[in-house]
């Protein structure tokens, strides 16, 4: 007989870390859009020569809320943590790569947190 550790099954922590994660994506489209933070990414993505700025900016704010939403709901999770793997994957690659590895207590936005989502998101990608 498997135990559950200490007092929760797999199947509920997999629900856990999923709704985790839609919360965690989806306060940061929500507070990027309540902040009025849009023109800053829009300014930062000019500077990297990203085509189409503000279109691009919304279509990561609206996949991160529908991406959340569909989480939330599990419905599309796969897409979903595909679609949110890859905008991981662009900000490790625009932004946190050289900024190194650690985000707190030993450096400045690194890609150490990046890194442990996308690990968190294939984990559900494959429940």
């Amino acid at each position: 007989m498997q135990r559950s550790f200490p007092f929760i099954s797999l199947p509920v922590t997999l629900t856990a870390l999923r709704i985790s994660l839609a919360i965690v994506f989806l306060a940061h489209a929500i507070v990027r859009i309540a902040n009025h933070t849009i023109p800053q990414f829009v300014l930062f993505m000019e500077s990297k020569h990203i085509p189409l700025p503000l279109v691009t900016v919304w279509a990561i704010t609206i996949f991160e809320i529908a991406a959340s939403i569909c989480l939330i709901l599990k419905r599309y999770v796969k897409i979903a943590c595909m679609g949110l793997i890859l905008i991981l994957a662009v900000g490790i690659i625009l932004i946190h790569a050289s900024l190194g590895w650690f985000v707190g207590e030993h450096g400045t936005g690194g890609c150490e947190y990046s890194f442990i989502l996308i690990v968190a998101l294939l984990v559900v990608a494959a429940e």
